[in-house]
């Protein structure tokens, strides 16, 4: 039984969210995907958000662009937490998405994640953030990771004082 479950509204963007899943098989967290349209597949998608809660799943990812009403259409058929990721497009790099999603009315509240890859990241880490209040596992996992960010923070300000900026920079560009 999986415990998040992550809805697209097309399989177009499954790649944009890739790190969600990367960042949820690092964790450990079970999943399922799903592609379901607001507007293509709305019975479809009103039946599995309703059936979310008996089939154990703790926290919903909704990912989809343009009008974007995944996120929310699936928060008004469950009690779970939402979590909303615009997908980037080609009108203001997902601004339209963006706006989709946190213009929800009172009563049917989604968390909305910020367009591009981040979205993913972060929507993964939020659902991890709410599944460590009732499993201490992810809250110890989320202090590693947490504390790993620092590290590498660290690392790379050493190398920039070691190099200065200049040699630093080009440095980047290499690997790049």
């Amino acid at each position: 039984m999986p415990e998040v479950a992550i809805v697209l509204g097309s399989d177009s963007d499954l790649p944009k969210i890739r790190e969600c899943f990367t960042l949820l098989e690092e964790f450990g967290v079970s999943f399922e995907v799903v592609v379901s349209s607001a507007h293509r597949s709305p019975d479809r998608t009103k039946e599995w958000a309703r059936s979310l809660g008996e089939r154990g799943v703790r926290v919903v990812i909704a990912a989809a662009g343009g009008a974007a009403h995944l996120p929310g259409v699936v928060a008004s058929y469950t009690t779970l937490p939402v979590i909303g990721v615009p997908i980037e497009t080609a009108i203001a790099g997902g601004l339209d998405s963006v706006l989709s999603i946190i213009q929800m009315p009172s009563g049917i509240p989604v968390a909305a994640m910020p367009a591009g890859k981040a979205g993913g990241a972060n929507a993964a880490l939020f659902a991890i953030q709410i599944l460590a209040v009732g499993e201490a596992r992810y809250g110890e996992k989320l202090r590693a990771y947490r504390e790993e960010m620092a590290r590498a923070i660290e690392e790379k300000n050493n190398m920039l004082q070691k190099m200065g900026h200049s040699d630093y920079i080009k440095s980047r560009e290499v690997k790049a």
